[in-house]
């Protein structure tokens, strides 16, 4: 089943986006598309300049960026402000596959993992977050692969 998996992908990394109103976190995936781990956190400011630079090192075929659904469903102001972020992106870095992925209890997941103490910790954990986004979605397409 992995096997299957492994031969039908290409070596082209994801990457995931917890975006917020200051700070976005960034997750990347293994060239396999295995792993995901926390990359960084940046200014959501500057999100346009560090997309722009890791494209250019990284071979990236899609970005996850997290859609906050309520948990009943519906969208929030957040949600109508991070698929206009999501928009955007995709008209500024058309060569990439967009991808908005229900982030429901990421954030959760990423503070209950590790409660952040200090401004950095606090930092982190959006990148933290990210990665639990990345992972659900790598998952997801391992599943997929396997049907």
């Amino acid at each position: 089943m992995v096997s299957a998996y492994l031969e039908s992908s290409h070596p082209m990394k994801i990457i995931a986006l917890d975006v917020g109103d200051v700070w976005t976190g960034i997750a990347i995936s293994d060239a396999l598309g295995i792993v995901a781990r926390p990359l960084t956190t940046v200014e959501s400011l500057h999100l346009n300049q560090f997309l722009t630079d890791l494209f250019a090192k990284e071979s990236i075929e899609t970005v996850v960026v997290g859609h906050p659904i309520t948990l009943r469903g519906t969208k929030s102001e957040q949600t109508t402000k991070i698929e206009a972020t999501s928009e955007q992106l995709k008209k500024q870095f058309p060569a990439v596959t967009w991808v908005l992925w229900d982030e429901r209890l990421t954030s959760k997941q990423a503070q209950a993992l590790k409660s952040p103490k200090s401004k950095d910790e606090k930092k982190q954990s959006h990148a933290i977050a990210a990665a639990f986004i990345l992972s659900s979605y790598l998952e997801f397409k391992r599943l997929q692969a396997a049907d």
